[in-house]
């Protein structure tokens, strides 16, 4: 389904469901738990034939709430940003490895970008995993001439002094001059951007900045000492830059960078991915200035897709009760930055455990997730159930879609999951077009 465009004001837009066929039902229902949905919708129904094991009729997002004000309220403000083409929502998405690699969260974000035009967003906080060592999402790139050294939230006995913020990592070079070139690659959604803002040390930060080609579009500069960012604006819109840290004095200093951040004043949607190989939750609760560099860009939506690797213990280890304290913690991180942000709940996929036991953990955390749903009105998209539950990453490995950890999806995998969530996305929409 699609919108209807500039001629009808806010009444178009999303999906979630429930488990039979939109032609069984006798009209809209106003209870957003007892909507029945479609199967298929944007996904090509000759997948259910290619991949048998997979619950299509599962891929939605499911409320188990009648009523949920945040998500009747996101769809409110998406259907302003479409008619009338005046803001910007910001979207999060958060996991682990699966989220570093930005392979599916891509293919998200520029369907996202492309679904409406004229309404291009903007690309959100980025990290330079380049200079990191690690894998860097194949969508952007980062050079440098510098030597760094790299921190990531999830190594044991973190270092003194080293607060980690909203996307997990730091890099670090105790060089006088430091450069660093950004580009993006191999994306055809390449929004622009007119400010930029680096996340750095707090306090004192002795670097004067110089943007190369682009200094001459430079209209405004500006250090903000107590969060630890220094942003740039410029007339028009950029989409590389050639950045110059040039340290003032000869005492020793390690310039320590945290996130970049790419914005403009289009409308749209803004799509941040946060993922650190090998997080969990505990991660994330442990980084020190998550929070407030969340509120610097407030989320209207935030997709949780962690847990693969707090599930990633013996049957015995895995304590439900401390995965429940530590998403409500989680999700109460995002409330208090927008009380009213969409939050969407997603069960991780089944994985193996040490690459060849099943797993029974997964199931365990979505009996949390669904009761946090309740609690919190707001829906889950339940992955999990979509790939086949227990056991069904073997018959994904089969097929060509996972790896051989049966952990992680192959290319082809990662895309597939892509579509099902905008299918499963377009579901909502359609759902919540009926309501109205």
């Amino acid at each position: 389904m699609r919108i209807l465009g500039e001629i009808i004001v806010v009444v178009t837009l999303f999906v979630a469901c429930t488990g039979r066929s939109q032609s069984t039902v006798d009209g809209p229902k106003d209870s957003l738990n007892t909507y029945f949905h479609p199967a298929f919708l944007t996904i090509d129904t000759a997948l259910h034939e290619t991949y048998p094991f997979i619950d299509f009729s599962s891929n939605c997002f499911r409320f188990y709430t009648p009523k949920s004000p945040n998500w009747e309220q996101f769809y409110d403000d998406l259907g302003k940003m479409v008619t009338f083409k005046d803001r910007k929502l910001n979207f999060y998405h958060i996991g682990g490895s699966h989220l570093q690699a930005d392979i599916y969260t891509h293919d998200i974000r520029t369907y996202l970008q492309t679904r409406w035009t004229d309404l291009p967003g903007e690309r959100g906080l980025i990290f330079p995993f380049d200079l990191a060592r690690t894998n860097n999402p194949w969508n952007y790139e980062f050079t440098s001439p510098n030597h760094w050294k790299s921190y990531k939230s999830v190594t044991v006995g973190r270092p003194e002094g080293l607060d980690f913020g909203l996307l997990g990592a730091i890099v670090e070079t105790s060089d006088s001059l430091v450069e660093i070139k950004f580009r993006y690659d191999k994306t055809d959604v390449r929004p622009g951007f007119t400010r930029l803002r680096i996340y750095h040390n707090k306090g004192e930060f002795p670097y004067e900045l110089n943007f190369g080609a682009n200094e001459v579009l430079l209209v405004d500069e500006y250090h903000n000492a107590t969060l630890g960012y220094t942003e740039a604006v410029f007339t028009d819109d950029i989409d590389t830059f050639n950045l110059q840290f040039t340290r003032i004095g000869s005492a020793p200093f390690k310039l320590q960078l945290h996130a970049i951040q790419l914005s403009n004043a289009h409308p749209g949607i803004s799509y941040t991915a946060i993922g650190i190989n090998g997080a969990g939750l505990y991660t994330y609760l442990a980084n020190k200035n998550f929070e407030e560099q969340l509120k610097e860009s407030p989320p209207d939506f935030f997709a949780f897709s962690v847990g693969t690797n707090d599930a990633n213990v013996p049957y015995a280890s895995f304590k439900p009760e401390v995965f429940k304290r530590n998403m409500e913690l989680m999700i109460q991180k995002v409330l208090r930055a927008n009380p009213n942000c969409a939050i969407l709940l997603t069960v991780p996929n089944d994985a193996a455990y040490k690459r060849h036991s099943t797993n029974p953990n997964v199931a365990r955390e979505r009996e949390v997730i669904i009761e946090l749903a309740r609690k919190y009105e707001c829906p889950v998209w339940d992955f999990y159930g979509i790939m086949g539950e227990l056991g069904s990453s073997r018959t994904w490995l089969t097929n060509g879609l996972m790896q051989g950890d049966m952990v992680h999806f192959t290319s082809p995998g990662y895309h597939l999951k892509a579509q099902l969530f905008e299918d499963a996305w377009e579901k909502w929409l359609q759902q919540m077009d009926l309501r109205k």
